[in-house]
């Protein structure tokens, strides 16, 4: 099943996307769970698949304003050089622990809505990640049980701000203001396919620029649910963003930076394309996230 979040004549909604539509959920089940998130919280997945079975769609798949999987102001944690070959084109070496920030939900938008260059700096890169979504509090999870604490998968393009990354923190140059995405859905973990037949693709205005599987996850799901599970107490609609591969833009020679009017889709298998054209910042509408 594959769940999604959005907006429509005003009001935030919640469906199943299908291939042939969105099934809308709020009109259904709403008024118990006011949102994908309470969803989560309240273990009522099955209640969603059984309101959305056999049910005709609400909405075409372009006929909503998409937001990211979990709207809420979840907590999103984000793994750097965490593929063998992204590692490689960095020079890093082997490190024990993951390299980990946080990431503010304010930087992120929902598929295709626009990305945002800052007006401060064009150095904005591009980072596709398989990325977890949390189902049930979990603290100090052994990693053997992880997966049971996982309600599903979505996309996240870690969009960087790459002067600000490594001249300043690398917290700055992850946060600024809707220059990463989310989405377009959320997989349930039952209907995700295996890792190793699991693709990573970065796509920009058509060309190739990142593609891997999965299984090249130096620290897989498990290992990483684990770890930040020690550390604080991980909640229903939490996300995990699991790294990415090799192929960003900065490694490359030349650079690549993302410019207004480029389109750039990042598709994993299961999950589906996450798509989003990129404008300056002085084109950006003058509204909340």
């Amino acid at each position: 099943m594959k769940l999604c979040s959005y907006r429509r004549d005003g009001q935030d909604c919640y469906g199943v996307m299908r291939d042939d539509g969105i099934v809308d959920l709020t009109r259904r089940i709403g008024d118990r769970y006011s949102s994908l998130a309470a969803l989560l919280r309240d273990q009522a997945l099955d209640e969603a698949r059984l309101a959305a079975d056999g049910a005709e769609v609400d909405f075409a798949l372009d006929g909503v304003g998409y937001l990211p999987p979990i709207p809420e102001d979840v907590a999103i944690f984000c793994v750097g050089v965490n593929y063998h070959d992204h590692r490689q084109e960095t020079g890093r070496t082997g490190e024990t622990w993951p390299s980990a920030f946080a990431k503010l939900r304010q930087s992120l938008v929902g598929h295709e809505q626009a990305l945002v260059r800052p007006a401060v700096s064009n150095i904005f890169d591009f980072e596709a990640e398989y990325t977890v979504v949390i189902g049930k509090a979990a603290r100090n999870v052994a990693e053997k049980d992880a997966l049971d604490y996982v309600a599903g998968y979505t996309i996240v393009n870690d969009g960087t701000i790459r002067d600000y990354q490594y001249e300043r923190s690398v917290f700055q140059g992850k946060n600024f203001w809707r220059t990463g995405a989310a989405g377009p859905c959320m997989v349930t973990r039952d209907a995700a396919p295996d890792w190793a037949d699991t693709v990573v693709e970065t796509r920009l205005n058509g060309e190739v620029m990142q593609h891997a599987t999965v299984d090249q996850l130096i620290l897989g799901v498990p290992a990483l649910v684990s770890y930040f599970s020690r550390q604080t107490l991980l909640r229903p609609g939490d996300m995990i963003a699991t790294g990415t591969p090799g192929g960003v833009g900065h490694r490359r020679t030349p650079p690549v930076y993302l410019k207004p009017g480029d389109r750039l889709e990042i598709e994993i298998t299961g999950i589906g394309i996450l798509a989003n054209n990129v404008i300056d910042e002085a084109d950006a509408p003058n509204e909340e996230n």
